[in-house]
């Protein structure tokens, strides 16, 4: 059956040093220093105190009167802040999109009213938009449009998008520098380009189009969200993870939430080029991964966690089977035995409900070498440090926390949350026998990922976890564009998983990338 001609056409500086008192600058080599210099604080400035034989300056001033140029740009930046336009912004384009877009509203019912959708859904985009082309050349000539070609493909490419695809999202999916996709409703939408924020040149016809877009999205993977499920985490095609809320939970609209991931696999040594980390933490790193270390990762949210464990579990050996576990699948590992698992939410009555939990027991059963937890969240934390003691070394997660020690913390709360009645000193002591490396990464202010510790858990003393850093972050300055400087520095310490390292051949290089 021709899903098409269903209904005939038409055819066809910083802040000054304190100082003892003011004297004239010393003419010759170097930077010379202010002649009105301030006081420090611990001492009085003696402007007022003349010197026997000194120059006076003629209007003398006291640090309350001359703020340092720092503090006063600091204090214009806040009031400048303070100052800006609170209103909404708006995501309504203009010029030659919005054109097309009007065109769009107006061509769609009556092609609809030529296509058959449910036939038109098993065609691909291009053999779509082959078949389009002389029915929307008809529709124009019905409305009286005359468009060039330019104008001609970008309508194309709308309409398809419009059926097949996910609308204006799909110009914002297509644009390899955008990372995030932050939809606040049908009158806007955030994008994040290189750690910043801004608004996009998006649109969308109205809170209904939005919604079916979001139901398009999680109707793909097998979950729903209407207002009896308000909530989804769903995913796309290319692994990008997203979230959906609804009203009357969203108060704004639909908003769907994207957080996209390179086509091309980020590796540790692409890290290092970028300024993520040194060299010698990805040379740490790689032996970590290749000698069956237990690692956690530890990040807040857009960190880079799961960027971090995609790289290494390329030092995974081929010859190993891995299991990953996940609310929404989007590890993309690179190995030939890799099984990925997902949890299933509970149906309309409130059964059949596949937690995290639920696949860590069940993975035990499925011979794995390696376990990877997309995120612990909860109890299943417990399962994860059984599975690591009892012969899946090399297991890895991710976890939200703000530092290795928190991170430590963290894992022993969750597990006390749970239904299990184990004494804390137990808690800690099996975490202590688990874990052999914690990675801690984090997005700082000007948008950069960057590895800010590397720490080995060593054992216990008395009820507390004892830990050593290998690696560490330092911040130093800011550059003039707002660029975050500092440096790698590695600790000197003698690695406590040498010997683990030396099982597979790589306690020298370990030593050497550690010290």
């Amino acid at each position: 059956m021709s899903a098409f001609g269903r209904r005939s056409g038409l055819g066809g500086s910083g802040s000054g040093r304190g100082g003892f008192g003011v004297a004239r600058p010393m003419q010759g080599g170097g930077p010379s220093r202010p002649a009105h210099e301030p006081g420090g604080e611990q001492f009085p400035s003696v402007n007022s105190v003349p010197l026997p034989g000194a120059d006076q300056p003629e209007t003398p001033t006291s640090p309350e009167s001359a703020p340092s140029q720092a503090s006063s740009d600091a204090m214009q930046r806040l009031a400048d802040r303070q100052a800006g336009p609170g209103e909404q912004g708006s995501s309504r384009s203009e010029g030659f999109e919005a054109s097309i877009h009007r065109i769009k509203e107006q061509v769609l019912p009556r092609l609809l009213e030529r296509v058959d959708p449910e036939a038109a859904a098993t065609l691909s985009k291009d053999e779509l938009a082959e078949e389009f082309r002389p029915i929307i050349g008809e529709v124009l000539a019905e409305l009286k449009l005359t468009l060039n070609r330019r104008e001609q493909f970008a309508l194309e490419k709308v309409l398809v998008d419009e059926l097949l695809g996910l609308g204006p999202l799909e110009e914002l999916l297509a644009d390899s520098a955008i990372s995030d996709i932050m939809v606040n409703g049908p009158e806007q939408t955030y994008v994040e380009r290189k750690g910043k924020l801004e608004l996009a040149n998006i649109q969308f016809r109205d809170e209904e189009h939005l919604f079916q877009i979001a139901q398009r999205i999680c109707n793909s993977v097998g979950r729903r969200v209407d207002q009896t499920t308000p909530l989804a985490d769903a995913r796309l095609k290319d692994g990008s993870r997203v979230n959906v809320i609804v009203p009357p939970l969203s108060l704004r609209g639909t908003a769907i939430s994207i957080r996209k991931f390179s086509a091309k696999p980020i590796t540790l040594d692409m890290m290092a080029q970028g300024g993520s980390m040194s060299q010698k933490m990805a040379t740490m790193l790689k032996i970590a991964g290749a000698c069956r270390f237990n690692i956690v990762i530890s990040g807040g949210t857009g960190s880079g966690k799961t960027t971090m464990l995609n790289a290494l579990s390329k030092l995974i050996d081929p010859g190993e089977r891995v299991l990953t576990i996940e609310d929404a699948a989007e590890l993309r590992l690179q190995q030939p035995h890799w099984l990925p698992l997902e949890t299933r939410p509970a149906n309309l009555e409130g059964q059949g409900e596949i937690t995290i939990r639920d696949l860590v027991k069940n993975a035990l059963r499925m011979r794995p070498d390696r376990i990877i937890l997309g995120e612990i969240r909860g109890s299943e934390c417990f399962d994860l440090l059984a599975a690591m003691n009892t012969g899946h070394d090399g297991s890895m997660a991710t976890l939200h926390s703000n530092s290795p020690r928190e991170c430590l913390a963290r894992m022993e709360n969750m597990v006390m949350m749970s239904d299990i009645k184990v004494p804390k000193e137990a808690i800690s002591r099996q975490i202590a026998d688990s874990v052999d490396l914690i990675i801690q990464v984090k997005r700082l202010r000007d948008g950069s990922r960057r590895v800010t510790n590397v720490t080995e858990v060593i054992g216990m003393e008395g009820p507390v976890i004892v830990t050593q850093e290998l690696f560490k972050f330092e911040y130093l300055d800011e550059s003039a564009d707002g660029k975050i400087i500092g440096e790698y520095r590695s600790m000197g310490l003698r690695p406590y998983t040498l010997d683990k390292a030396k099982q597979f051949g790589f306690d020298q290089a370990l030593l050497e990338a550690c010290l």
